[in-house]
């Protein structure tokens, strides 16, 4: 959806994408000092594979202050954004014909990922009834022998649902019966959380040897393009991830890196006027979205996503095009509206849509015009 925006827009077209998920804020400036400093102080040689030292030092210290988490510098491993922090913990725990449960919606990079290990996938159907959340039952059922990984986020992309504390816990006994099974907690929008806090799974002391925590820069801090990810998890997969990483990239950006201390260690107000902001943009999308007759939208707690159920336009036509599922109502709206969304399919649930509100408010403003008059269209 995203190259097709691109392509309407080189066509003169006023394309308002809402299908990326990228802030639209600039990274902070002291974040960019820091790696001008880095460079003009020479910092632009190798790297050690898992990380430089100070950054390791950095997100341990993170670990502590906002997650109360205990971590060494050799239980962490830094990588070239999280995408490859889960594709290092993936490649090295999934073995050919192990399975990995993933609740839906998901991001999609699990599945492809585990395809690629050679594993097999599979996924749990988790309901907007609620908010998208797997449940204790709906774990235990779907636990085998086979079962290796379980992998889910939260704030979860593309939900924005955030697990609260007591529904983690819920979770504990049953993996604790369950030993062999690893947890891959993706806590990238961590930061973007509009409730009480974010909770993290790997809080439970009995489960501290199961759970990898993934964790980056791109969200929180506006530095999508500087590709910098990291994972916490126990020192013996640390250091096979650190084995692996090795092999493929090596170590993450050095100035990058550099960058990444002080965005860790400074103040966090830049992270939390660009959280305020994306606050305020959904306390306008989500009633806008429900006010449009035929759209079920839950209230996201954390990330910057809507997944609208938008299945009662199935079936309708404006009189030249007929919405026959998720992907033909989002070509419907590129081409009618010239609003990019991404159908729910990709993300394991094809009743829905995705919209990203990084987007500035008034393109939120204008897009839900569009949309509105556009799905108004379709009887």
């Amino acid at each position: 959806m995203a190259k097709m925006s691109r392509e309407l827009k080189a066509q003169g077209i006023n394309i308002i994408d809402l299908s990326i998920g990228e802030p639209d804020f600039r990274t902070p400036e002291h974040i960019c000092a820091a790696a001008t400093d880095a460079m003009n102080k020479g910092y632009t040689k190798y790297p050690p594979v898992a990380g430089i030292p100070e950054l390791k030092e950095a997100i341990c210290v993170k670990l502590q202050r906002d997650n109360n988490l205990s971590y060494t510098p050799a239980e962490i491993v830094v990588s070239t954004g999280a995408k490859q922090a889960l594709a290092n913990a993936i490649l090295c725990l999934i073995d050919a014909g192990d399975e990995a449960i993933i609740p839906t919606p998901f991001w999609v990079t699990y599945g492809a990922q585990v395809s690629l290990a050679g594993g097999v996938v599979k996924y749990v159907k988790c309901s907007q009834e609620n908010d998208f959340k797997i449940t204790p039952q709906q774990l235990e059922a779907a636990i085998s022998e086979r079962t290796k990984l379980f992998i889910f986020s939260s704030p979860c992309n593309p939900t924005g649902s955030v697990y609260t504390r007591a529904e983690l816990a819920a979770l504990v006994p049953i993996f604790k019966r369950h030993p062999n099974v690893t947890i891959i907690s993706d806590e990238i929008y961590e930061y973007i959380n509009y409730g009480s806090g974010h909770e993290s799974i790997a809080q439970f002391p009995e489960l501290r040897e199961q759970v990898v925590v993934i964790n980056g820069m791109s969200k929180g801090f506006a530095m999508t393009g500087w590709r910098l990810g990291y994972m916490a998890a126990p020192k013996e997969l640390a250091q096979a991830c650190e084995k692996l990483q090795g092999q493929f990239t090596s170590g993450a950006n050095s100035i990058t890196q550099r960058a990444g201390v002080v965005a860790l260690l400074s103040d966090l107000a830049p992270t939390w006027a660009m959280r305020d902001a994306f606050h305020e943009r959904r306390d306008y999308i989500i009633p806008a979205l429900r006010a449009m007759p035929g759209v079920k939208a839950n209230m996201p707690d954390g990330a910057f996503y809507a997944f609208p159920d938008i299945s009662a336009f199935f079936g309708r036509t404006d009189g030249e095009t007929t919405i026959t599922d998720d992907e033909s109502l989002a070509m419907y709206l590129l081409h009618k509206a010239n609003v990019a969304t991404v159908y729910g399919s990709a993300f394991g649930d094809s009743n829905c849509i995705r919209l990203s509100f990084a987007a500035a408010m008034p393109l939120l403003e204008e897009a839900m015009g569009r949309m509105g008059k556009a799905l108004g269209e379709l009887r």
